[in-house]
């Protein structure tokens, strides 16, 4: 899995992206991040990526040319593989979301700044437009971490085991289950007598019971109506 990021700070994002499991997954070649700074496709003479906006008002604008230039010169004209810019003004993105982008063999994305992108990168370059919340970051880099480590957490391989994502939360609809431990019992807070029976049967169904009663009790808006009434004891 190949992501291209295209940034105005790309060394933003190196600290996370050389830790932990991301490290890795480079690292046996699971997976490829490549950060390109949009300002080497700048002609200007000060490398200016930005300019006031057509019609007033405060901010800058990230301009057109060195965008299109950096992308297309990167991934060819037209782009090869999705163009996603990073945005609050996109589509909400969900477990569904980060299945959906993981069957993809390259993902390019695009992290604005400022007051955002010029309407031309949006309607003649970017094919998908992303948000991670109804709120405003400083710019796109956080936005493209979370896509990129959510992606690569579906990537086979990344995470070791190869059902290591599948009763993650969200990713069966459901919050997951509770986790405990070594010690079984700390502070008199006892492992829950279930988990320590050896009975895979029954660890199953308390796992799918709790999940399901965490569900209803924090994000009731993800279940159906079935769901919705299931009691619990």
């Amino acid at each position: 899995m190949r992501f291209d990021v295209f940034s105005l700070f790309p060394e933003s994002l190196l600290p996370y992206l050389k830790s932990s499991i991301l490290k890795r997954a480079a690292q046996q070649g699971l997976i490829e991040v490549r950060l390109h700074n949009i300002r080497h496709w700048a002609t200007n003479r000060h490398r200016m990526t930005d300019d006031v906006p057509y019609g007033g008002g405060s901010g800058m604008v990230m301009k057109p040319e060195p965008i299109f230039a950096a992308v297309e010169g990167v991934l060819g004209t037209p782009p090869n593989g999705p163009v996603i810019l990073m945005t609050p003004q996109g589509r909400p993105f969900t477990q569904r979301v980060a299945a959906e982008l993981a069957q993809h063999p390259r993902l390019a994305l695009l992290c604005g700044h400022y007051e955002g992108v010029d309407e031309r990168v949006r309607a003649h370059l970017v094919t998908d437009e992303i948000s991670i919340g109804d709120y405003v970051l400083t710019g796109g880099e956080l936005a493209a971490l979370v896509v990129i480590d959510a992606v690569s957490r579906l990537t086979p391989g990344v995470l070791g085991a190869e059902d290591g994502a599948q009763n993650d939360s969200h990713a069966t609809g459901l919050l997951e289950y509770p986790h405990y431990t070594r010690p079984a019992e700390f502070r008199s807070w006892r492992v829950p007598d279930v988990l320590l029976s050896g009975n895979h049967a029954r660890i199953a169904h308390w796992r799918q019971e709790q999940a399901l009663k965490r569900t209803r009790e924090r994000r009731p808006d993800l279940l159906d109506e079935s769901q919705q009434q299931t009691t619990y004891k």
